[in-house]
């Protein structure tokens, strides 16, 4: 670099901020604009339990897996184009589905390929998460970065319990078709803009531009902490290789995974053991979603005042309490409510922290660390539910209140692994100089 105080990257963080929020929202919105052609299908096609399900949970499915590589290509590449790759693939799936109504308006079993291969390209929205994190990373300091992931994280988050709640009333007012045709359209625009507008972080910026790379004149100029390795295997392999990324993995797959379980299993939950009606039931499950999004953006700020450790110690002491409250009733509506409240309090800071220790214990590994919890913690979304269907197999409907057990258990576990981690951590930094090197 010519001049160490001169920064010659373009864009800011909180431009970037910007892009890559509405890229993942509008990815994240895709993926919700699945779900609801599942039971116009049951209605006309011929289909098991099985096949329904994995037509249900193909896009969450895919989303999932997507995230390991595609955060880790961040490393080498930036984010800017796995974000692109991500949401016109999107947009393809979403176009899919249109067309196939389109064409068929009764779909019929023959159908069922297409349905779920436009399902995956939906999911691959979903992935656009773990690219996110890194890219947002590299833009700020670590001082910044919990407040800067929250609000990316949380505000992306959104999409599920908005989407629930805009896309019936577009399809009212638009008709079905239409609808989905108006969603490709904002997604094909929001591709363009993102294409136009987005730019990686400095360190890629001036790796595209032939600059040679001085980490410490790239922080004086340009403010950027973290740099990448450059190498989307090295950084999977490096992060995997620390313990830490696996703590912080199974954290995330109780508050993350409990996120996305919860948001499929309240619905029946409140209609099925305290009698709601489906609309009651929706609006009781988009309360959660929508408060565990925006609790995870205040998470975020706490997490950058008292640190990413205590969040995280409060967090999961907090699930505790409130599945315990939703586990010990079956009648009282006040206090299941309260309990799902508390749950969403707990599991959106949870998000929050967990996401601002990845570039603490990764620095050099952030999009490989980011891919693995991201991707592998997801995985909770589809794990829980089952587990809290043999409560209800068990003990008929009160079992819908005590499948919450499977958090209490998962959650004290978790007490556990931090204490572990913590203390641990404590050693390290305590540690004599002459052993650390």
């Amino acid at each position: 670099m010519n001049d160490e105080n001169v920064c010659y990257a373009k864009s800011s963080p909180a431009a970037a901020l910007t892009w890559i929020t509405l890229a993942f929202f509008a990815g994240f919105a895709g993926v919700s604009a699945y779900g609801p052609i599942i039971a116009k299908l049951k209605e006309t096609m011929a289909m098991g339990p099985f096949w329904l399900g994995l037509l249900a949970s193909c896009p969450a499915l895919t989303g999932s897996l997507l995230r390991i590589p595609f955060g880790a290509m961040v490393d080498r590449y930036g984010g800017k184009i796995p974000i692109l790759v991500l949401l016109g693939l999107a947009a393809i799936g979403v176009a899919g589905i249109t067309m196939m109504f389109a064409l068929a308006p009764t779909p019929t079993s023959t159908h069922y390929p297409f349905f779920l291969l436009f399902g995956i390209l939906c999911g691959c929205g979903i992935a656009i998460f773990s690219v996110g994190i890194p890219s947002v990373s590299y833009w700020y300091p670590q001082k910044k970065q919990g407040r800067a992931l929250a609000l990316y994280a949380g505000l992306g988050n959104l999409a599920p319990g908005l989407f629930a709640v805009v896309l019936p009333s577009m399809v009212v007012a638009l008709g079905f078709i239409s609808s989905y045709v108006f969603w490709f359209v904002m997604l094909t625009i929001l591709f363009v803009l993102v294409g136009r507008f987005m730019k990686d972080a400095p360190y890629f910026q001036y790796h595209q531009m032939g600059i040679e790379i001085d980490p410490d004149a790239l922080l004086v100029a340009c403010g950027e902490e973290l740099v990448p390795s450059g190498n989307a295997m090295a950084s999977i392999k490096k992060a995997s290789e620390d313990w830490r990324t696996w703590a912080l993995t199974f954290f995330y797959f109780i508050s993350f995974g409990g996120f996305i379980a919860l948001t499929v299993w309240l619905p029946t939950y409140w209609s099925e053991l305290f009698s709601t009606g489906l609309v009651t039931a929706g609006m009781l499950t988009a309360l959660y979603s929508l408060s565990c999004s925006l609790l995870r953006v205040a998470g975020g700020y706490i997490a950058d005042s008292l640190g990413g450790e205590k969040v995280v110690l409060a967090s999961f002491i907090m699930v505790v309490i409130g599945a315990i409250l939703m586990a010990i009733t079956t009648s009282s509506f006040a206090t299941a409510l309260a309990g799902q409240m508390i749950l969403a309090l707990g599991m959106g800071f949870a998000n929050a922290a967990v996401f601002k220790l990845v570039p603490k214990y990764s620095p050099m590994s952030v999009g490989g660390a980011a891919g693995i919890v991201g991707g592998l913690g997801a995985f909770g979304g589809f794990v829980i539910p089952p587990l809290m269907g043999v409560f209800v197999k068990t003990y008929g409907n009160s079992g819908y209140a005590w499948g919450y057990m499977v958090f209490i258990v998962l959650s004290l576990a978790a007490l556990v692994v931090f204490i572990i981690l913590d203390r641990r951590s404590t050693a390290e930094l305590t540690k004599p100089l002459t052993e650390k090197m």
